[in-house]
């Protein structure tokens, strides 16, 4: 996708997830991804000698893997931090590792992309869980866990957005639902004048143009206006919510279901 998200680029030899055998094209069964090689050196460098988060202990040793291909590493790295979509006892600590490998450029574009949306999904999961499952609750859910895992997201949230003016498009879609997420916070606050130039520039796609109005919308407005806003999406093209749900949670829960669909978009756009 060039700079418009980036791809996990193949070594000569290699398929798109790995190196293959000679017979049928198969990943050699002792395949470690080059994403895993990448994130591990990322977190060498930048923990040094201070400890790891438990679940860096993924990116390190023959105990772990052999995967047989990077999405089946991704997959299992993303389960170990935040486990079916819910926050557990370690998911806060995961946070130190994401935030780690999101904001350092060896880390390829698409990836940082699925890292800032893994923070927003962390950082949103009681709000999501409250829409979704309204009047009731997620059955695993840990409030407490999910409550030190936004916190964790929140500390980190200066630093994150910090990247906007060097990101690529698709980074900072994220970066800019990450924000919308935190309207409170001031990083989040100096950040929107920025996210309204880039709705400007790119008024010309309306699927862009409309993802990033409503992220302006929930970072902005007041409840009644983003409940109209909640309602007209959700009629129209989006998965409703129960209408008696809190509003904010309704927002955030249609947010990561846009965030999903503009990576798809992203992705169909590479050349």
């Amino acid at each position: 996708m060039g700079d418009v998200i980036g791809a996990n680029g193949a070594a000569a030899g290699e398929g798109a997830d790995g190196p293959t055998s000679d017979q049928g094209g198969e990943p050699h069964e002792l395949f470690e991804p080059e994403i895993r090689r990448t994130f591990r050196t990322v977190a060498i460098d930048r923990f040094g000698g201070r400890s790891m988060p438990v679940q860096a202990a993924l990116l390190f040793g023959p105990e772990f893997g052999p995967w047989r291909s990077e999405s089946e590493f991704l997959g299992e790295f993303y389960n170990e931090i935040h486990h079916q979509d819910t926050c557990d006892t370690y998911t806060a600590e995961g946070v130190r590792l994401l935030t780690a490998l999101a904001v350092d450029d060896r880390v390829p574009p698409r990836d940082r992309f699925d890292l800032v949306r893994m923070l927003l999904s962390i950082a949103t999961e009681a709000d999501r869980h409250t829409a979704e499952y309204w009047p009731g609750r997620h059955p695993q859910a840990d409030a407490a866990a999910a409550s030190r895992a936004r916190s964790a997201v929140e500390v980190r949230l200066a630093g994150i957005l910090a990247r906007w003016d060097t990101e690529c498009l698709g980074v900072r879609l994220g970066l800019a639902a990450l924000a919308a997420a935190f309207p409170a916070a001031p990083a989040a606050v100096n950040l929107l004048p920025k996210v309204e130039a880039f709705a400007e520039a790119h008024r010309q796609d309306s699927r862009i143009a409309g993802y990033l109005r409503f992220v302006l919308i929930l970072a902005g407005a007041k409840d009644n206006q983003v409940f109209a806003e909640v309602e007209s999406l959700t009629g129209s093209y989006w998965r409703a919510t129960h209408r008696d749900a809190p509003v904010p949670a309704r927002a955030v829960h249609l947010l990561d279901q846009m965030l999903v669909r503009m990576r798809s978009l992203l992705l169909a756009q590479r050349p």
